[in-house]
């Protein structure tokens, strides 16, 4: 080796992407709309709509990864790549193989980011129309009134998007290859350089502008009537039918050279797939008793809905609840509720994409690693095919490519839940502190049956190197020197989740303070349970997630407990609020505890009376003490939860808003 070259050390030569990331994406949108309405009579009318949308965005990523050789990990041509002798920058005077071409590999990975090239940006183009047609009307039978109604609307959306800057991977071979073969606009290339020694000339040949688009289509007809059918002492009962038909189509359109495979991620192919539906629904309001004692109100619902879909078949769900007010100020109900959720065009027919994860892999030869405390763990690596000698060293908190799919033999997912709660909305409180007074508390259970996920990444490399179980180490590719070289998370149908929780409501608002009232809202949740159980195939224990963060596939936390709350003073010209946003503390897999978290929002309005109160402004500033969301070391990118915690620093806005 040279003496100006040194071994790569994953701990100190890392490249640090977060800081070149976007955490808010620029965009710019425009829009109209047009309404219509034409009565034909007292009794039939036509309602149009029609909304066009234009959006433009932009986002950016850290410099493009180019690393290329048999331990890269790409799953692409660039693991393929050898660096002939004849290179002019190749400053070892031999060639570097890849193994690829029947010699054998000669070199693992060479590793380097494309500063030269300036961040990777990916710019949205996106188009969506909907037009929708309603006919309604009234007629009477007997002394009943009766409503009706047609719908049909059509939505189209179309998006382009362009990556400036990808690599040619063939282009990129050619040109680390014999320097005979590199002619035309081919130009040697310096992987070995370091930063600033790719020239404009080098880049220019490698790299091309990605151009990739997608389609959406749905076509949706609904037919519905509704009215009463006879009266019981708590009123007259209620009854509605249905019928719609929605047709969905998607496709996707990669760019020639991702289809090809000569991209610098995995191979895409175009995509197309769409499906139908048929549903029928019935719906009855028994009201039984009102204005009784002990009865100010009782009341039943119940509705069935049939589908049948041509992706899948057909299934029937149901709804039931009551109601009962005891008092005219309390009410107590309770419901049992199934429903469906079929999968969607992307979860049917989405094509092969990778995503790089932060995960820690058990198997890596690293101080306090599983492979260093645990004989067990050691053996079954060695057999999922890292090195015995323990030279696989990559440190934790590392990213690991993590490939999806979508699976055209998904099952819908299916869901029962059973909620309880009640209103308390005293009227001694509006007689004496409050023209607004009501406390709200619900208890709900939900198990959602064939949920569609992907099995975690961390479950997987898990499972194999603690259990040797074999369906998780064959969802595991290595390259020849241990490292992961990619995770297998193609979508499928898990056996359940269930979650339970109880969500509170008070609501208050004062009578007359000057000119005003004082209000004050208050929503808080207590989850008590989300257990995500893997498929029965795997035999994995239930993962519970009440209390933690990335507990799924992707970043999430799950806390126990969380609230808003606002507090304001309104008047019809003015006025200010605050709100409060607390997250309580979750844990991470690695068991870092990541502390609770409060947000304070501030807002004012003024709405002049000379402009008849009509206009208002509307100034605010959210995160208003500047809190920082909490560290996550196991999350991707931006090193914090972006789906739970807010972009850090402080968010002004202006709004100004008029009434016609």
């Amino acid at each position: 080796m040279r003496s100006d070259y040194r071994a790569y050390n994953s701990s100190t030569d890392s490249f640090n992407f977060s800081p070149y990331n976007y955490l808010l994406t620029p965009s710019e949108r425009y829009g109209a709309f047009l309404n219509g309405k034409f009565e034909f009579s007292d009794a039939v009318s036509l309602r149009t709509r029609l909304v066009y949308q234009h959006r433009e965005s932009t986002t950016q990523a850290a410099f493009l990864p180019l690393f290329i050789g048999p331990d890269a990990g790409n799953g692409n041509l660039l693991d393929t790549i050898s660096v002939d002798a004849s290179n002019p920058f190749n400053p070892f005077g031999v060639t570097l193989s890849s193994g690829a071409n029947g010699t054998p590999a000669n070199y693992s990975t060479i590793r380097r980011r494309f500063v030269e090239g300036g961040p990777r940006i990916f710019s949205q183009e996106v188009d969506t129309l909907t037009m929708a047609a309603t006919l309604e009307g009234t007629f009477d039978a007997g002394d009943r009134k009766w409503y009706w109604d047609v719908n049909g609307s059509y939505g189209t959306n179309n998006a382009h998007q362009t990556f400036t800057g990808n690599l040619n991977a063939a282009k990129l071979a050619q040109a680390l290859g014999p320097v005979a073969g590199c002619t035309g606009a081919c130009v040697p290339f310096n992987i070995f350089g370091g930063a600033g020694s790719i020239t404009q000339a080098m880049l220019d040949y490698v790299t091309f502008d990605q151009r990739d688009r997608s389609e959406q289509e749905l076509w949706d007809v609904t037919a519905n009537l509704s009215g009463d059918l006879f009266d019981l002492p708590g009123g007259p009962v209620g009854f509605a039918i249905g019928y719609e038909h929605r047709d969905q189509q998607a496709s996707y359109t990669p760019d020639p050279i991702i289809t090809a495979g000569l991209g610098a991620d995995v191979p895409t192919s175009p995509a197309r797939g769409g499906f139908n539906v048929d549903e029928f629904y019935g719906e009855l309001r028994i009201p039984i008793l009102a204005n009784t004692p002990f009865f100010h109100k009782l009341e039943l619902d119940g509705a069935v809905r049939h589908s049948n879909y041509s992706s899948f078949g057909s299934n029937t769900t149901y709804t039931v609840s009551g109601l009962w007010k005891p008092t005219r100020d309390l009410l107590l109900r309770g419901g049992y509720a199934e429903s469906l959720r079929a999968p969607s065009i992307g979860e049917l027919y989405a094509g092969r994409s990778r995503t790089d994860a932060t995960i820690n892999d058990p198997c890596t030869n690293v101080a306090g690693s599983a492979w260093q405390t645990n004989a067990t763990v050691r053996a079954n690596c060695i057999a999922n095919g890292v090195p015995a000698s323990g030279s696989y060293a990559e440190p934790q908190g590392g990213q690991l490519g993590v490939f999806s799919q979508g699976f055209i033999g998904l099952k819908p997912e299916t869901s029962k839940t059973w909620t309880a709660g009640g209103v308390y909305s005293p009227a001694w409180a509006r007689d004496s502190f409050a023209s607004q007074f009501s406390i709200e508390v619900n208890y709900y259970t939900i198990t959602l049956k064939n949920a569609i996920d992907s099995v975690p990444a961390t479950l997987t490399l898990q499972r194999c190197a603690f259990e040797a179980d074999p369906i998780s180490c064959a969802a595991i590719s290595r390259t020849g020197s241990g490292a992961v070289a990619g995770i297998n998370g193609v979508l499928q149908n898990l056996n359940a989740i269930e979650t339970d929780g109880i969500d509170g409501t008070l609501n208050y608002r004062s009578k007359m303070v000057g000119n005003g009232s004082i209000g004050l809202n208050v929503n808080a949740a207590y989850l008590l349970k989300y257990n995500i159980k893997p498929p029965a195939d795997l035999g994995a224990p239930t993962i519970k997630c009440a209390g933690t963060e990335r507990c799924g596939s992707s970043d999430q936390a799950y806390p126990h407990f969380k609230a808003n709350a606002t507090l304001d003073y309104s008047t019809e010209a003015y006025g200010l609020s605050f709100t409060g946003r607390y997250l309580s503390k979750v844990t991470e897999s690695d068991g870092n505890v990541m502390k609770a978290t409060f947000y304070g929002d501030i807002q004012a309005y003024f709405s002049p009376g000379w402009m008849d109160h009509r206009a208002r402004f509307t100034i605010g500033v959210n995160n208003l003490f500047d809190r920082d969301p909490p560290l996550c070391g196991t999350c991707d990118g931006a090193n914090f939860d972006t789906t739970s915690y807010d972009v850090p620093g402080q968010f002004g806005y202006l709004r100004l808003s008029y009434k016609m």
